[in-house]
């Protein structure tokens, strides 16, 4: 079978939204000799693309979009173990969690779903984050740009909470810090001094863009 019949089936699985039929595949473009970098690259980026895309313009809903992000990374885990050595180029790296004592996450996945299909890296600290995690993680792994999620009005004094503790411990301006969550607007944002706002899912992606100096056009 052809290369790109491999990539192929790889791509449509995971626009499908398929976890089975991702590891397959990427297991046999392993057998057949592939790149790690190309089935990332050709095969499993481009199926997440296309799931960004059925999700912009409204063929896709937030459930196809969990399950090709589900099945995206079915294929990374078959990856890992080939990639030592070898580096995956990414727009930048971010940090995302919704704060200590807030349980929503829906519109953090869909932020992190959209991020990872422009092509940025992200460590998904969960739900719940304690300050000090999110500044344990900025020193483990280096993220470009900090983003931090608070759905209610009762936890997005946290959010001023992270972004002191982050001064505190002398990273400020090592990281852009971007922020998000229903009851969030730009005056609380240059308030606690954030770097960016993000009302929605496809904003973010222009924001972190944004303050990484790239091109939104």
């Amino acid at each position: 079978m052809a290369d790109e019949e491999i990539l192929q089936r790889i791509m449509e699985g995971v626009r499908e939204g398929d976890e089975t039929l991702v590891t397959e595949w990427t297991g046999k473009a392993i057998t057949a000799g592939l790149e790690p970098l190309v089935v990332i690259n050709d095969g499993l980026t481009k199926g997440i693309q296309a799931v960004g895309t059925l999700f912009g313009n409204g063929t896709y809903f937030l459930p196809d979009l969990l399950l090709g992000a589900k099945a995206m990374d079915a294929g990374i885990k078959v990856i890992e173990p080939l990639m030592a050595g070898k580096k995956r180029e990414f727009l930048g790296r971010v940090l995302m969690g919704t704060v200590q004592g807030d349980l929503h996450e829906i519109g953090k996945n869909i932020v992190i779903m959209m991020l990872k299909t422009a092509g940025f890296e992200v460590l998904d600290l969960g739900v719940d984050v304690p300050a000090q995690r999110f500044i344990e993680q900025t020193l483990e792994f280096k993220p470009d740009i900090i983003g931090i999620s608070a759905l209610l009005t009762t936890t997005v004094g946290r959010q001023k909470e992270i972004v002191e503790l982050l001064q505190e411990e002398g990273l400020r301006e090592k990281v852009k810090v971007m922020i998000g969550g229903a009851p969030i607007n730009q005056n609380w944002a240059d308030t606690i001094g954030a770097d960016g706002y993000a009302e929605d899912a496809s904003v973010a992606v222009e924001v972190a863009k944004r303050l990484l100096g790239m091109s939104v056009g």
